[in-house]
This record gives structure tokens, sequence and C-alpha cells, in this order.
């Protein structure tokens, strides 16, 4: 992959004084903070802490949800919907589907779980807190990853598009092309929205891109490498396959296919 040579302009944020409520107008201030990795177009990390996972679980989704980890898994007879203790890696609540659907990306909105097959092209819909599904939905060719922008879900298929989806009708209302340098990005994976961009796991490397939702320029680009050794991945299909971020806090988490483990990462400029 080309080196990105484009840098990203940050903006202050300007909030109007209120005399009335000070610590109102901190609390808003730091809300709307622009992130400094923002400004950086190559990305490394810091691992933080790290948090224990099921190392059977083919991930194809994670998310942060009510203070929890919500997990879409994979494989023919192994695939779940799943509610997860962040702490524990306890597994507290499990929709499987039926053995002819292999499991792909997931994604919450307005009280509902969506979640992907790979090659069925039919997608589930299911209650955010029972995880009882209450929908079905078709969509064209193979579904990989999936997250959503507040009005729509947005879906990659293994190639170097995206696709916007209407959350109620389903319908394919946008297509992104995802390039570096004008040349196309191919093979992405789980998504995450993440402050105005769209994080996606490059398939069998061990980089995130950074897509501006605007045009599908690549803005940057993270460096993985090492997060987990290779030698301890049982199969070269148990690749980095997992991005969930926190807006409330900021705290951003990585995972792979049945790794044993979650990581909490900082973003930090790769020198």
């Amino acid at each position: 992959m080309k080196r990105i040579l484009c840098t990203i302009a940050v903006f202050a944020v300007c909030l109007t004084a209120c005399q009335e409520k000070p610590s109102e107008v901190q609390r808003l201030a730091e809300a709307r903070k622009v992130p400094e990795w923002k400004a950086h177009p190559m990305l490394g990390y810091e691992v933080i802490r790290e948090f224990p996972h099921d190392a059977e679980a083919f991930t194809q989704g994670v998310l942060v949800s009510q203070g929890q980890w919500i997990e879409s898994t994979g494989g023919y007879g192994t695939t779940s919907i799943r509610r997860v203790e962040i702490e524990s890696g306890k597994v507290l609540m499990k929709t499987h589907l039926p053995v002819e659907f292999f499991g792909e990306g997931a994604a919450e909105m307005d009280g509902k779980i969506y979640q992907l097959t790979w090659m069925s092209q039919q997608g589930f819909v299911y209650d955010a807190k029972t995880l009882q599904r209450v929908e079905n939905f078709q969509y064209q060719g193979e579904g990989w990853g999936l997250t959503n922008d507040a009005s729509s879900l947005i879906m990659s298929n293994g190639s170097d598009r995206l696709r916007y989806l209407d959350p109620k009708t389903f319908h394919v209302w946008r297509e992104l092309s995802v390039s570096i340098n004008g040349e196309p990005v191919n093979h992405l994976n789980e998504l995450e929205f993440i402050e105005g961009e769209i994080f996606a796991n490059v398939w069998h490397t061990d980089r995130i891109v950074r897509i501006n939702p605007k045009d599908g320029n690549v803005i940057g680009v993270i460096d993985l490498s090492g997060i987990d050794a290779k030698e301890k991945r049982r199969d070269p299909e148990h690749v980095l396959n997992g991005i969930a971020y926190d807006p409330k806090t900021g705290e951003m988490f990585v995972t792979g296919k049945c790794w044993p483990k979650i990581y909490q990462i900082r973003l930090v400029p790769k020198k």
C-alpha cells in the first residue's frame, strides 16, 4: 500500500461562553474536542488494557453496547449474535442462526442489532436488549462488515465499495468507492464509524484504513503489526477483524478471529 501523503486539517471547536452554567460549557467543549490522532495520517498504537475473549469465537463484528460487547461470530453451525461481559469475557446472552448461515458483521442502531451473513444474501434484525430475532432482510452479493452513521447502515462486501442501506427498507441508496491516491482498496472487511470517519479492517493484513465518508478517500492508515503475535494464531484465517469504539469515553478496541484477547488501544503517530 502506498504511503499516504495527505495530511488532515484539525479545526478548533468554538463554544459560546455561558456565565450561568460554566460547567455545562466545559462539558460540551470536552465532548466536541477533536481527537489528536485525526491530525496524523500514519498511526501506530499503544495497548492500554487487555480483556479476555472467547478463543473459539470466529469474530466477524464487535461493538460496545450498554457497557457490554455485542459480537457477531461466523462459521457454518457456529454463527451467533451474543452479548458479552467486558471484564470477564463471559457470554451473557446468545442467539444462534441455523447451520446454513455463516454470520458476518453487525451494527446497532435505534434499539436494534443488524447482522449480515456471508453468501446467503440475507441479514437478520434483533431486539438489542433481548437478542430475539424480529426481522429478516435481503441484499445482493456477499456480506462482510457492517456499521452505521446514525442514519444509514454501511456495509462492505470484500471489494473496494461500501454500500449505504436505509435501515427501514434496506434499499441501497448510495455506493462509495474507497481508494488511496486513486487506487482502489479491496478486501474491506469489518467496519466501525468513528468520529466522522469509517474505519475498515483490510482482510489478511494488520492494517485499518480510515475512510472519508464524503468521497471515499483513505485519509489515514493504522498499523497494528505485532498486536497479537502471529505464532499464537492457530489458523491463517485467524486474522485481525474487529473494531469497537465507545463514543462516550473515546475508548477504542480491536480483536481478531479466534483471538484470546480484546485490546484497548490508544492511537499514536507512527514514527
